[in-house]
C-alpha cells in the first residue's frame, strides 16, 4: 500500500511510547458543549437504531444518540474505556504500532473517530482497515476541532490550518479507493470549530 504520509509528515514532537502517555485516565471533556452537541446531531443523522458501531480512538464518552446501538469501543486507556456506558465491549490497541483491526470483513455499519485522527501515523493503513470492516454503504465519520495534545499530533496535521486538515482526512479516505465522495461539514462558531468528514463505503 502507498503510504499517505511521508516519514517527515508522520513525525511527532513527543515520539515517546504512546501507551505510557495515555497510561493515566483523563476524565475530562476534550471539546466544548457546542461541539459535543453538534457531533451528537451528526451521529443521529448518520446512524440508524440497531447499527453495529466501531468507536475508534475513543474514551469515557462517545456523544452517541440516545437510540439503541451495538457499540464496540477502542482506545489506549482501559479505565476510560471501561467507564464508557455506551460500550457493549471494548479493546485496547495502539494503532501506530498495529493497524490491523481484530474483526471480520463487513462487521460494522459505522466507524466513528472523534477528535483523535490527528494522532495517526499510518492513516492509510488504518483507513484501509476501516474500509475492510465496514459493510457496503456503511458510514465513516471523522470529526475534529482545533484542540489536541499538541506534542502527540503528527507534523502533517500541525502544519495545516483547519480546512487543510479536512482535506488531509479526505485524502486518507480517498487513498483506500473504497469510499464514495466525502462530505466535509464545517461550522466555525465563536467556540470550538466543528469539522467532520463523512463518507460511505462503496
Amino acid at each position: 500500500m502507498t503510504e499517505v504520509l511521508s516519514d517527515v509528515e508522520r513525525r511527532k514532537i513527543d515520539d515517546g511510547d504512546d501507551g505510557s502517555f495515555y497510561d493515566q485516565p483523563r476524565f475530562v471533556q476534550h471539546v466544548d458543549d457546542g461541539f459535543r452537541a453538534r457531533l451528537s446531531e451528526l451521529y443521529t443523522a448518520e446512524l440508524q437504531p440497531g447499527d453495529r458501531v466501531l468507536d475508534l480512538m475513543g474514551s469515557w464518552v462517545s456523544h452517541l444518540p440516545e437510540f439503541e446501538l451495538e457499540v464496540v469501543g477502542h482506545g489506549l486507556n482501559r479505565e476510560e474505556l471501561d467507564a464508557n456506558d455506551r460500550y457493549d465491549e471494548w479493546f485496547v490497541q495502539n494503532l501506530n504500532e498495529n493497524q490491523s483491526l481484530p474483526f471480520d470483513e463487513a462487521s460494522f455499519d459505522a466507524v466513528l473517530c472523534a477528535v483523535s485522527v490527528q494522532y495517526l501515523q499510518y492513516p492509510g493503513r488504518v483507513f484501509a482497515e476501516v474500509a475492510r470492516v465496514l459493510r457496503p454503504d456503511g458510514v465513516v465519520v471523522v470529526s475534529f476541532s482545533n484542540r489536541m495534545f499538541f506534542r502527540k499530533a503528527v507534523a502533517a496535521w500541525l502544519n495545516r490550518e483547519m480546512d487543510g486538515r479536512a482535506e488531509l482526512v479526505r485524502s486518507y479516505l480517498d487513498a483506500t479507493e473504497a469510499f464514495g465522495p466525502a462530505e466535509v461539514v464545517r461550522e466555525t462558531p465563536e467556540s470550538d470549530p466543528f469539522y467532520a468528514v463523512v463518507a460511505r463505503r462503496l
